[in-house]
């Protein structure tokens, strides 16, 4: 997933906030200042580039909480779409919130 078309993408305000992320978003206390923080600063840890329409990435940043944001990216547009945000679960990750569990509950 392209960094620099992300960035440009936050730059313009070329964001759409899917209403199942700004849903998920309420409830578990996370901002969209977070979200943005989390694709700006955060690392890349699990990238899809076959979905569709558009390839998609899973990133992690720790705030004052760890961070996972999915969003997929429109190459075309340079548009982000954010899928969902939340706190990573240490059922479904190790210690570092980056490598999923093989052992997942």
């Amino acid at each position: 997933m392209n960094r620099k078309l992300i960035h440009k993408a936050i730059a313009s305000n070329n964001i759409e906030w899917r209403k199942h992320s700004l849903e998920r978003m309420l409830q578990r206390g996370i901002s969209r200042q977070d979200v943005i923080k989390v694709l700006l600063k955060g690392e890349l840890i699990e990238h899809y580039k076959d979905d569709k329409p558009f390839e998609s990435a899973l990133f992690f940043y720790e705030l004052n909480n760890p961070i996972h944001v999915v969003a997929s990216l429109d190459k075309t547009e340079i548009k982000i779409y954010v899928i969902t945000a939340y706190i990573p679960d240490n059922n479904y990750f190790l210690e570092d919130f980056k490598t999923r569990r093989s052992d997942a509950k």
